[in-house]
This record gives structure tokens, sequence and C-alpha cells, in this order.
């Protein structure tokens, strides 16, 4: 599907601040759409001469048009010389007569898009005029709200130059609720929703004629911290957001001045409950405080089970004791780095090539047994999953102490390379090493409990597969393939 980006890339030639600017207008323009009941259609200038239509905004408040997505589609010959004559005029040009679609009719405005003082662009404003009755007091002031909005859009004045930019979680919407403010900040009109959202931070007086600051300043008087923007985003002054708290209820704020030319003549504020989104908020971080907890304590547990285990091995004289417990201590270590590591991060990853390199020297250093082993970790891991990266950092730590121990301390040291290649959820790892390399029979070294828990690990928890090859060069490397989780 083509997207704004690459139509203005592939079919325009605007400069790079045009290109921005548009980005900016079809990320607002939502709010246009909603009060004017209307399809808005984004019209680009190609180098052929045409139009292209690069953007498509449906309303939340009423009925579309454009059931199929017209965003890649050009014009006709007729309607691209009504745009040109706009484009070089700049002047918003009003159809008299409805085009019918069918039973319905839209009453259709071609507007110039502006902006540093040229016209870049056109919108079209496609309004369904459905039966003839008279506009309630809803209706009214949001079809004058969006006049003015698109006026500002022809002289280049919406999206406000010191709007917040990309997305903001919760943002209010028009369907959420819509206060107009007059040049004082005094309210003109709140919409039903507006007035439930007040009602429930408890201002229940009627806000028309009062000044909206005003009134939240009364209700905030015994509250503790207010944001500083309040006064500016509640009289209108600044297109910023602002978020109150009052009564146990939150509310999101945001002003859109309306300007003419420079000069303020207005302003209207959205307004949205955000109560419940806030309180499932502080759930979530509850859970993830709780969680990293229960990371931090097993991890302490495992420390504790590991410094218990240590202890046995040196009151131990039984060497196969005393290697079977040291064994029990690296494994347990293991999976204790990556506990501590999950404890410390709020998502259920982590970056395994930290961990692992935790776990590597330390597995290499308590194989060695005094003899110079060398470790070189080449590629990487990326994010794992926790349940991914605990079997995963057993296994490896299992193969470089395999190697170490089986092939590096014979031959009196040597090397281990540890090699990673990841393609989306598929990793590929090569342990290899140069040392005496694989027994003429080895399925003796095929058995024992570290090459089990290997096996039984990659095929079953990393739904993979593992193989043990001649290394060319001598040694030995294991190849370990798995699938992990998204």
């Amino acid at each position: 599907m083509p997207t704004l980006s690459n139509i203005i890339e592939r079919d325009t030639g605007l400069e790079d601040a045009d290109k921005d600017w548009l980005r900016r207008l079809t990320h607002e323009w939502q709010i246009v759409a909603d009060l004017a009941f209307a399809d808005l259609v984004l019209w680009l200038p190609t180098r052929e001469g045409g139009f292209v239509a690069g953007a498509l905004s449906r309303p939340g408040t009423g009925s579309t048009i454009y059931y199929e997505d017209v965003v890649g589609n050009q014009v006709s010959p007729a309607q691209a010389a009504d745009f040109n004559e706009v484009l070089e005029t700049g002047v918003i040009h009003r159809q008299h007569e409805p085009r019918w679609y069918g039973t319905y009719g839209v009453r259709e405005e071609v507007v110039p898009i502006s902006y540093r003082g040229q016209t870049i662009a056109v919108m079209t404003r496609h309004g369904n005029i459905g039966a003839v009755r008279n506009p309630s007091r809803l209706e009214t002031n949001y079809l004058e709200l969006a006049d003015e909005l698109i006026a500002m859009m022809s002289r280049g004045e919406f999206p406000p130059s010191a709007a917040p930019s990309g997305s903001v979680r919760h943002s209010p919407r028009v369907v959420d609720g819509v206060v107009r403010l007059n040049q004082q900040g005094q309210v003109l009109f709140a919409s039903p929703n507006a007035i439930s959202v007040f009602h429930h931070a408890g201002v229940l007086a009627d806000l028309t004629g009062t000044l909206l600051v005003e009134v939240l300043a009364e209700r905030l008087r015994d509250e503790g911290h207010v944001d500083e923007a309040l006064p500016v985003v509640a009289m209108g002054r600044a297109p910023w957001l602002t978020e109150i708290v009052t009564g146990g209820v939150s509310i999101a704020l945001r002003s859109v001045p309306l300007t003419n030319r420079g000069q303020r003549t207005g302003a209207l504020v959205l307004c949205r409950d955000v109560t419940e989104l806030r309180r499932s908020e502080m759930e979530l971080m509850t859970k993830d405080a709780t969680i990293r907890e229960i990371h931090h304590r097993v991890k302490n547990n495992l420390q504790t089970v590991s410094a218990l285990l240590r202890l046995q091995s040196r009151r131990s004289t039984n060497p196969e004791v005393k290697s079977a417990l040291d064994e029990a201590v690296r494994r347990v270590s293991t999976i204790a780095t990556v506990h501590d590591t999950l404890s410390q991060t709020l998502a259920e990853t982590v970056d395994f090539d930290s961990v692992f390199g935790r776990s590597l020297r330390l597995a290499a250093d308590a194989a060695s047994a005094g003899i110079s082993v060398h470790t070189v970790q080449e590629g990487s891991f990326g994010e794992v999953s926790g349940d991914d990266a605990t079997v995963l950092a057993i296994v490896l730590t299992e193969l470089v102490t395999n190697a170490v121990e089986h092939g590096l301390a014979p031959a009196g040291g040597g090397t281990v390379w540890i090699t990673a290649a990841r393609d989306g959820q598929a990793l590929t790892v090569t342990i290899a090493d140069n040392g005496i390399g694989m027994p003429d029979e080895p399925s003796a070294d095929q058995g024992g409990l570290g090459t089990q828990i290997v096996r039984t690990f990659a095929t079953g928890e990393l739904r993979g597969s593992i193989q043990w090859q001649p290394r060319p060069g001598g040694g030995t490397r294991a190849i370990v393939e798995a699938k992990l989780r998204e």
C-alpha cells in the first residue's frame, strides 16, 4: 500500500521542509475531519502536472463517503484544472451544487494548503449533506470551528508550529470532549462529552460564560502539584497538553489556538477523562515492579544455593563428588545471572550478549584449571526472551566448559571461539576450539550429564538441534540451531 512518505518522495518535487509540514498536517488533521463531519483528502501536485491522493482522513463523528482507500489515486483532468486554479490563487473553492454519489449528495470544497507563504498542495473536504434539517448547537459550533481551522490551513497557520510533534499517548480527541473559548479564555460552548468529563472532576456548574482557567484553579486549589502549563492551556494561548488530577480523577487537556494572520481569535480545548487509563498504567507498573522483585529474589536464592553447594564441595574429599558439586555451582550461577539481568529491566527480554559475556569468562576460568585459555566472541545474539535466555545460557556454558575440559586441557591450552548468527527468531551458535579434537569413538564422551543436558535443551526447549563436528585445522566444533520465542 502506498503511504504519504513514499508518494511524496516518488511523485512530487517538494522540498524537505514542505514534506515535513505535510506530514505534520496529516498527523493533526483528524481534529478537522471530526469537527467538519467530513472526509479530508490531501492531493499532492505531481511532476507530470497532475495530482495524486497522498492521505485520507475519515470523520470519527459521522459517516464516510470513502469505503475504499483513495491514497495513490490520480484525479481526472477536469478536477486537476480546478486544483491547479486553487494552487495558483491560494483561495478556497466551494462548489455550489452537491456532487451525488448514488442516493446521497456531498458538498465538496477545495482548500489550498500553504506553508511559508506558498501553496504546496490542496485538500478536498467532502461533507455528506444528508437530509435537509436544522443543525443542532453542537453541529453548528463544530462546523464553525472546522471552518476556522480550514481557513488556518489555507494561510499556513495550522498545525501550529509550537504543537507537540509525534504521537502523544491518550491525547484527547474531538469525540472525547470539546470546549470552545473566545479570545479572553471565556467558554462559549462545551460539548456534552466535555460537560461529563468536568462533572467527573467535580465541576458541576454551567461552564458557558465562565473563564475555564478560573474554574479549574478553584477546583485545584487544595491539590498539591499542578502543571505549570495549565493556565496556558486553559486560556488557549498555546498548542500544549497538560493533565490535571483532582478528586481521584485524571483529565487530559489539549488546547488548539485559533488564529487569523497571526492574531489569536480564540481556541478550542479538547478534554478526556483518562482516569481508568492511568489506573491501568499504575497496575502495569506495579506488576512490572513485582516481576522484577521476583527475579531479584530468585537470583538471591540461587546465589544462596550456589554458596551452599560450593561450601559442600570444599568439604568433600571425594574427587567425583567434588567435581559434580562444582558443575552444579556453575549451572546454578548461570541461571542466577539471567535472573539478575531480568530484575533490572521492565521487559521480559534480555540483551543476551551482555548476559553471555558475564557467563563466558566465568565458565572458561572455572574449567581451565590453571591452563591458558583464550575466548573469542563474534556476532550478536540480540534480545532474547527470559525463558529462552536461561536455557540458552546453560547450553552455551556447558559447551564452553566441555571445550575447555575435554579439548583444551589435554592440549595444554588454546582458544575457544563463540560465533552467533541471528536471522529473525532463528539463531545459530558455533562453539569451536583448537584442542585435541574429537575422539575416534565419540560415544563415550557423548554420555555425560552435561552433554545430555545440552542435547535435551537444544532439541526440546530451544526447538532446534545440535551436532558435533571436527574443526578444520584441528579441534572440535559444536553447532547449535535454535528457534527463539518472539
